[in-house]
């Protein structure tokens, strides 16, 4: 009997291309007959898994970039159906989910790919196929925090319910084993008789160390070194490294794994403390290698709850976890639940060392009818909601203006960054110059002098600096409740400061600048709230304690 395949494959690969050559055809009959031919041509009987999946492929990526994600859905479902190996059903899934993300789309089947992936990493992983299943779960696990998802529009799935959308990730035994390993020895307790030796590490960004490294290199009782994991060029590559550092954790004993170990016995073996700043690849790299004795302190600022990080990170060989705020640390335990579980770190709370005072200086007059923004360069800004409030200010007073302080959002970054950008450069060409774009700034301080009312129309932050300096330079601070939290927002400024909406917060800029004696006062009351509460001389106190107490 003669093999029909490959003739079945040489049909169905002309149907395919000549349906997708009339997929964006104009008429909805002809579009409606091209999708009834590539179904019949995927799902024809005698066709090659192999060659089935890679047509699908082809069929998803035509309809993806005519802008019909909803077929592209559809057509890749009939083809799921007929599959009958579980393992090349996860690939075409992660395949069409990647390609959906690399869109600018939300994946339409992210929770069955994950759960597909996963399902595939689990099984192998019990028969003792470890470095595949490790392959499997480096291919699986990015999918589900790219920047597309949580970055790359004004809401997140995470945030929204953290439990279900990782509930695959926690079901899966390989991914729970990549993290299962605890340290050998305890931590020492503060040595006596010498100085405390501290090890500040981290990754390409030390901006939030400058006062916190200073107080403890001035200390006769603390030495201090600073390591900067990508700054050495040989090692440099050794960073990042996803699917290495995943094969390692699953399968152990990698050269990989034997190099970083290499790399950072020697800090390691002279440090009493490490404080790794930033959970991302710092913290999986140290957590990677048994501490000894060392204790080791991570602090986690905002956007990797939102990253495959945290993930990687062995918690079981963290001491102490460091949030900036209550709301972020309130997330923590709901994206890791292993932190509050046998062998999991301290956690605390302890906010950003800023120098508050530089900020405090007097306003110009011109002053009380400038809002800025000051850091507008991502999505989450979400400079358009500082816009409504100048709209809503603008009908009541012509007077008020609007400042967007820092580079704007860069539309090469993604597919929706394009898209917002579009929106908000439409937004300014409206108004015209009531809108200031200066720029970078190297000189906040003296940008401040000229800002009357400082905002946050951010979609999450962890703390935001940028407000907290505005309204110690005497700005009136206007704060949206931060709509990726419950409580964010309000559990950690005065009730006074936040809104909800751009009326509401139109209505307290027109109640706090109704004069000119008015907007002093009130600046001047958030100014002296910001310098009690967190400036550094106050905040100090709280690392000593981690460090020192």
């Amino acid at each position: 009997m003669s093999d029909k395949r490959p003739v079945a494959r040489r049909l169905a690969a002309r149907t395919v291309d000549g349906a997708l050559a009339r997929a964006t055809a104009p008429g909805v009959l002809r579009r409606r007959a091209a999708e009834r031919l590539w179904r019949q041509a995927l799902t024809a009987p005698g066709l090659p898994d192999g060659v089935r999946v890679k047509l699908a492929e082809r069929v998803h990526a035509g309809l993806v970039g005519a802008g019909r994600a909803a077929s592209a859905a559809s057509s890749a479902s009939a083809v799921a159906s007929r599959l009958d190996s579980a393992g090349l059903h996860a690939r075409m899934l992660a395949g069409l989910t990647r390609a959906e993300l690399d869109a600018g789309l939300t994946p339409s089947r992210l929770d069955e790919t994950w759960r597909a992936g996963f399902a595939v990493a689990d099984r192998l992983h019990q028969r003792g196929r470890v470095a595949h299943a490790a392959r499997i779960l480096a291919r699986t696990m990015p999918l589900g925090f790219h920047r597309v998802l949580h970055f790359d529009q004004l809401d997140s799935p995470l945030s929204a319910d953290p439990t279900g959308f990782l509930a695959p990730l926690r079901d899966s035994v390989a991914a729970r084993a990549l993290t299962a390993a605890g340290r050998d020895t305890p931590a020492a307790d503060r040595p006596a008789g010498r100085p405390l030796r501290l090890l500040f590490a981290t990754c390409a960004n030390d901006n939030f160390l400058g006062e916190i490294r200073q107080r403890y290199a001035d200390r006769p009782d603390v030495e201090v070194r600073f390591l900067d994991v990508a700054a050495d060029p040989a090692r440099r590559p050794m960073n990042g490294q996803i699917g290495r550092m995943v094969e390692h954790l699953l399968l152990g004993g990698t050269a990989y794994g034997t190099a970083v170990e290499e790399w950072l016995r020697p800090h390691l073996d002279w440090a009493d403390t490490v404080f790794v700043d930033w959970s991302v690849s710092t913290a999986v790299l140290f957590t990677m290698v048994d501490p000894g004795d060392t204790r080791i302190v991570v602090r986690l600022h905002s956007f990797e709850l939102w990253s495959l990080w945290p993930h990687l990170v062995t918690f079981g060989r963290v001491d102490d976890l460091v949030f900036v705020s209550e709301h972020l640390r309130q997330l923590g335990r709901a994206v890791l639940p292993g932190l509050d579980g046998p062998g999991g770190p301290r956690t605390h709370v302890l906010t950003n060392a800023m120098d508050l005072r530089r900020f405090v200086r007097p306003k110009s007059d011109e002053a009380r009818f400038r809002l800025a923004v000051v850091g507008v360069g991502a999505i989450a800004k979400d400079p358009r909601w500082a816009v409504d409030v100048l709209r809503e200010l603008r009908a009541v007073d012509p007077r008020y203006r609007l400042r967007l302080v820092g580079g704007l959002i860069d539309p090469a970054a993604s597919p929706a960054a394009a898209r917002y950008r579009a929106l908000l450069d439409a937004d300014l060409a409206e108004l015209g110059d009531a809108v200031e774009t200066p720029g970078q700034t190297s000189d906040v301080p003296g940008a401040l002098t000229d800002i009357g009312v400082i905002l946050s129309s951010s979609v999450r932050e962890s703390f935001h600096c940028a407000l907290v300096e505005g309204a110690a330079s005497g700005a009136v601070p206007v704060v949206r409740d931060w709509p990726f939290f419950d409580r964010g927002a309000r559990g950690l400024f005065p009730d006074g400061w936040v809104v909800d909406t751009p009326k509401e917060a139109a209505a307290r800029i027109l109640a706090a600048t109704a004069t000119d004696q008015r907007w002093r006062e009130v600046g001047a009351e958030a100014s002296a709230h910001a310098l009690a509460t967190w400036d550094w001389p106050v905040t100090r106190h709280g690392f000593d304690e981690l460090f020192l107490g």
